[in-house]
């Protein structure tokens, strides 16, 4: 066990940007695993741009996973381009999940405004509170991905002050082992 706890710390040393990746890919696994309440809730509410801004984030979340891998390339420098393109995708992200949110936001207050009981409304459309949810946790997922990867030098280097190298004994006596020649 403790073997291999040392070996995916020493995996997380030569690769930090995993831990940022891992949070992306949850972020992506939250929003796509409930694509069917957010669709529901788009048929229900059916405002202005409540489909486009799905569709943006889900195309955005797919997108951003290929720049963030484009970004990290094995082995070498950090793609500046790419790693800005993934960028501005996760501020797309958030922008279409805020928009998304306020269009929840103003059928609710228009189900206050006309004397509905929002609570019996929102009971018969579990889904829209499902993704309103949903929604709040991508975006933090979203906007904890963002910070990592802009800590990620930060927390490279507490990484690499993690100290994994193995103790040997007889190391020492190395020095002492003289070869002989055979003649």
């Amino acid at each position: 066990m403790k073997e291999f706890f040392r070996k995916k710390i020493v995996a997380l040393k030569r690769k930090p940007q995993t831990i940022a990746f891992i949070v992306l890919v949850v972020s992506f696994l939250i929003y796509s695993l409930n694509l069917r309440n957010i669709s529901d809730t788009t048929a229900q509410i059916n405002t202005t741009g409540m489909g486009l801004t799905g569709f943006a984030t889900m195309l955005f979340s797919m997108l951003s996973l290929l720049t963030f891998l484009n970004s990290f390339p094995h082995r070498k420098n950090v793609n500046v381009p790419m790693l800005v393109l993934f960028f501005i995708m996760q501020g797309i992200i958030v922008f279409c999940d805020e928009y998304y949110l306020s269009k929840i936001n103003w059928r609710i207050a228009g189900e206050i405004a006309a004397g509905n009981d929002v609570v019996a409304w929102l009971v018969k459309n579990a889904y829209v509170y499902k993704a309103y949810k949903m929604l709040n946790t991508h975006v933090i997922f979203v906007i904890a991905t963002i910070v990592l990867v802009v800590l990620l030098p930060v927390y490279a280097k507490l990484l690499k002050k993690i100290k994994t190298s193995i103790e040997v004994e007889g190391n020492e006596e190395l020095g002492e082992i003289e070869i002989a020649k055979d003649n």
